[in-house]
């Protein structure tokens, strides 16, 4: 069972940058399905459902949500068992509960923004204010 805890979150001005970590209790390699796994950075804010920000595969290939494209860049460094979601040009919109997940890639097609996560972290808080 993979334990996912998130930090970095906080409170920064519109425009300002954060980044948030996510260390995970085993190695990812532990995760791999049939095509690799996914980890992935997700949010919800107030009132809103979750939506998928950023995701990068056990390849490194990566996927970002349209909102965020140019703005965050999501990297994973598998020897200190850390996700990364570095945050720029931060808007009041992206203010949100961040959670990091992990989940194993059993289908060859399955895009990581669109897979079921088994593994979630509990949340860090971004406050973005204008």
């Amino acid at each position: 069972q993979v334990q996912l805890v998130e930090s970095g979150g906080g409170s920064v001005q519109n425009g300002g940058s954060l980044r948030l970590s996510c260390v995970a209790s085993e190695d990812f390699a532990s995760l791999y399905g049939a095509y690799g796994y996914c980890t992935a950075w997700f949010r919800q804010a107030p009132g809103k459902e979750r939506e998928g920000v950023a995701a990068i595969r056990s390849d490194t290939t990566t996927t970002y949500v349209d909102s965020v494209k140019g703005r965050f860049t999501i990297s994973r460094d598998n020897f200190k068992r850390t996700l990364y979601l570095q945050m720029d040009s931060l808007k009041p919109e992206d203010t949100a509960m961040y959670y990091c997940a992990a989940a194993r890639r059993n289908r060859k097609y399955d895009p990581c923004l669109g897979i079921e996560y088994g593994y979630w972290g509990k949340g860090t808080l971004v406050t973005i204010s204008s």
